[in-house]
């Protein structure tokens, strides 16, 4: 049986370093039925040299003046604010998720005991520091921006020879654009994905609206990522290409919706078909009135509605029949009519 879509709240920096803000972030993605809610863990100056530029999406939406290190500072969430955070997911009952960005990072989130973890798409060519997130055997969800299979691969296999399982790994498609035009989503890649990889395979959606996540859940998707935000007008990198709350809440509905039209993969008739079946297929009719005696042709039958009868398909077995009881038009054939 296809297990429960996972469906991933992204906050990442769009609280823009206000930790009112997170919380009513958590508080908006429970509501919404998102199962988990993402941050992102950073020290600004072990992410960032001060010399490192934004990317043409931050520099639009940012101060053009600052740099990216000034950029991610205003952005950072201390360990206070993740035992903060922490809490007001479990109170919430929405589980917490965060990305982090570095080594120390990485060790914060270890100290505060989380079962599970996010590699951003920029670090799935970081060996250090996928050997140390694979040595701490959490669940790891893996974002495949930018890399090849080779380079996906390579970087499960290093988690692996960590320490951590391939069924403790699941994989996420994705594309480094922010937002993605629709014709670089490419969401066959999901088929790609899981040939290459016998673990579960999702999308993290990074192009506008909620099609291209609805689209990924039909291909097999099991974990879907979409950033949210409180207001699409504020200043941040983020906020630009990220749902809204009623927006976040059409995504969870309909990606719900579209789970359970998936159905088993049988191709058999249900229940309320079945019902329908007895009206709108045909059985066996008499075409004329019959005598007791009559030996069945072709010619006096018809094929009609309902089909509560002989199905037509049982034609030939019962031409050459003979009628024992007297039949009238329109009367429904049954087998204890002839012998």
């Amino acid at each position: 049986m296809r297990s429960k879509v996972q469906i991933i709240a992204e906050a990442g920096v769009n609280h823009n370093g206000d930790i009112s803000k997170a919380i009513e972030m958590i508080k908006i993605a429970a509501e919404c039925g998102a199962d988990f809610i993402k941050f992102q863990t950073f020290n600004a100056d072990l992410l960032a040299n001060p010399k490192a530029k934004k990317a043409n999406y931050q520099i639009s939406r940012t101060d053009k003046n600052e740099s990216q290190l000034e950029m991610l500072k205003k952005l950072e969430l201390n360990k206070s604010d993740h035992i903060k955070l922490i809490k007001e997911c479990s109170h919430r009952n929405i589980k917490f998720l965060s990305a982090p960005f570095d080594i120390a990072s990485i060790e914060l989130l270890a100290e505060l005991n989380l079962e599970c973890i996010k590699i951003p798409s920029g670090e799935i060519t970081n060996l250090p520091y996928l050997k140390k997130i694979g040595r701490l055997k959490w669940k790891i969800i893996i974002s495949t921006g930018m890399a090849t299979i080779h380079e996906i691969q390579n970087a499960v296999n290093i988690l692996i020879d960590a320490g951590t399982p391939l069924h403790s790994i699941s994989i996420l498609h994705c594309s480094s654009q922010y937002p993605t035009v629709f014709n670089n989503v490419n969401l066959l890649a999901i088929r790609d994905l899981q040939d290459a990889f016998q673990t579960q395979i999702g999308l993290s959606d990074h192009a506008i609206g909620i099609e291209t996540s609805i689209a990924a859940i039909a291909l097999g998707a099991s974990i879907i990522e979409k950033h949210f935000t409180l207001d699409k007008s504020l200043t941040g990198p983020d906020h630009h290409f990220s749902l809204n709350p009623s927006e976040l809440s059409e995504l969870v509905s309909k990606i719900r919706n579209v789970e359970m039209a998936l159905g088993s993969g049988v191709k058999e008739p249900n229940e309320a078909e079945l019902e329908i079946a007895s009206v709108v297929r045909k059985s066996i009719h008499i075409k004329t009135d019959l005598n007791k005696g009559t030996v069945i042709s072709e010619e006096m039958l018809i094929m009609q509605r309902p089909g509560t009868g002989i199905s037509p398909m049982e034609i030939d077995y019962i031409v050459g029949k003979t009628i024992v009881k007297d039949k009238k038009r329109h009367d429904i054939l049954v087998y204890s009519d002839f012998k």
